[in-house]
């Protein structure tokens, strides 16, 4: 098997630069860059066909922009960042006056809502 992907159009043997996906909820096609992996429902094309592509009548075509080669150092360290906050531990405080503990039973505690204060409304 060939580690080069093929364009998906019948007796054409060009390697695959676009992925193309519909949307049928939405009725739109969406022309991407290759996609990293083979999926279901998805049609590999070769640069010639995915120019000549339109989309169904009725239908919106989406053009993604191509990827130009290697991600720029900019990419990395912003996924690089991403990575170190997600990985960073949440510290959540428990709110504090908004309910009482009732009861409790193993890790689940019942709460009753505390008594909402008194507001200054003007009497008649």
């Amino acid at each position: 098997m060939s580690p080069v992907r093929t364009c998906s159009r019948t007796a054409c043997k060009q390697p695959a630069v676009f992925t193309l996906t519909y949307v049928y909820r939405d009725s739109t096609a969406v022309l991407g860059p290759l996609a990293t992996y083979v999926e279901p429902h998805c049609y590999d094309l070769c640069a010639a066909h995915a120019e000549r592509l339109t989309a169904p009548m009725g239908w919106e075509l989406v053009r993604l922009p191509a990827e130009e080669g290697e991600p720029s150092s900019d990419d990395l360290e912003a996924l690089a960042d991403a990575v170190r906050e997600a990985a960073r531990p949440v510290t959540r405080q428990e709110p504090v006056g908004q309910g009482i503990e009732v009861g409790r039973r193993g890790h689940l505690r019942v709460l009753r809502s505390s008594s909402p204060r008194p507001t200054d409304e003007p009497s008649e």
